[in-house]
């Protein structure tokens, strides 16, 4: 390598830690934690090792109660056990209930434990209880990934739909998506009258009106979803306008809407339109409008024919940056939508925080980027100069 190669990669070498560091190990962590089952395999592991040669038919062998006595016992101190209890009670409801009763029996447990258990614990004499923890015994497994396309595996092994009062993670990727796609196109429309006069005018007055773009820019995105909270509200001032001057009789809802998420968000996003669009319109500035003009085309013709192609860069710039960050907008849909306006990050925080199931946010988070992804490489194809924007 010679001298001048590795000065260069010396000097990038900063940023390549940081993209390592901070983009490809956790989306590789996230990667793994999605198909991550070790709970089961860790607290319980003679039993997973005796219910290995079970064919999950009938009732496992006696010995299988013997090895799930010792565990319990050996890990019920242990956070092993916690762990596991919270893993499979996300697969079954009342598996928890389950596990927990046959802790506490422990103590009152004689030999064999293949009648007296079952005698303390009823849920332990029916197959159910077993197949499921034979089930999750893979320290590996795609159960996170199934639910969160409102899947699931069967106790016997089967790829079921989940019941339908639990099945909301299809819906939300689609409202997800769906509110990012509307905001965008707003985005797009707002953005581009405002770009295009910003460009027009004197560089003395573009910088005053840049100023207006950026000084929203620059503020808090929860300061701003604060204020739109406020403006919304039935005694709010918008509402209160409205009834001064007799447009509505009594305040209208506004706040918890699907409004307000739209309002909200577009004001945030809208300056991440504006600016890739300046900079293409600045570049470009009327000379080829004015040549169009020159050979006789109207003026509908100069924009969609000559203007609107040469800025489309920018367009398809600004749409991309908006709609990614739109996906993963938490705080104004929580703050001003609605239960029925929540999007996915709604749901990956409530997991995080709440349920502390991390396998279900690696799970969601991944097929979000997948699909996000997925959904860009279909837009490149449609629309011209997405992602082929170069720097002026």
């Amino acid at each position: 390598m010679s001298k001048k190669s590795r000065i260069s990669w010396l000097l990038i070498a900063p940023l390549l830690a940081l993209v390592v560091a901070g983009f490809i190990l956790p989306i590789g962590y996230t990667m793994v934690k999605a198909v991550k089952n070790p709970e089961v395999s860790a607290a319980l592991p003679r039993t997973v090792m005796v219910l290995d040669a079970w064919d999950g038919q009938g009732m496992p062998p006696n010995a299988a109660f013997d090895a799930l006595v010792e565990d319990i016992e050996e890990g019920r101190r242990g956070r092993e056990f916690g762990a596991m209890t919270r893993r499979l009670n996300f697969e079954l409801n009342g598996a928890r209930s389950v596990l927990m009763q046959t802790r506490r029996a422990l103590g009152k447990l004689e030999q064999p434990y293949a009648e007296t258990l079952p005698e303390a614990v009823p849920e332990l004499a029916t197959p159910e209880i077993w197949q499921l923890i034979k089930t999750n015994s893979n320290p590996f497994t795609a159960s996170f990934l199934l639910r969160a396309v409102d899947l699931q595996i069967a106790p016997d092994g089967r790829i079921e739909a989940v019941a339908p009062d639990t099945a909301i993670f299809i819906d939300l990727f689609k409202r997800t998506f769906w509110i990012s796609i509307w905001v965008t196109l707003i985005c797009i429309v707002l953005a581009y009258p405002t770009a295009y006069y910003i460009a027009t005018l004197s560089n003395r007055a573009a910088s005053y009106a840049m100023l207006l773009v950026l000084v929203p820019f620059w503020t808090s995105i929860l300061v701003r979803t604060t204020a739109w909270f406020i403006l919304l509200q039935r005694e709010g001032p918008i509402n209160a306008g409205l009834q001064g001057l007799q447009i509505v009789d009594e305040p209208i809802q506004l706040i918890f809407t699907r409004f307000a998420v739209y309002v909200a968000m577009v004001h945030v996003l809208l300056p991440f339109q504006i600016l890739p669009l300046y900079s293409v319109m600045k570049r470009q500035g009327t000379m080829m409008i004015r040549a169009a003009a020159s050979l006789g085309a109207p003026p509908w013709r100069q924009f969609l024919l000559v203007y609107l192609p040469l800025t489309m860069p920018g367009v398809a710039a600004g749409a991309i940056i908006v709609f990614m960050l739109s996906v993963g907008f938490y705080v104004t849909p929580a703050l001003v939508g609605g239960l029925q306006d929540q999007m996915i990050s709604y749901y990956i925080a409530f997991f995080t925080n709440q349920s502390i199931n991390f396998g279900m946010v690696a799970a969601l988070s991944l097929l979000l980027l997948v699909f996000t992804g997925a959904l860009i490489l279909i837009a490149r194809r449609f629309v011209p100069g997405l992602g082929t924007m170069k720097a002026g």
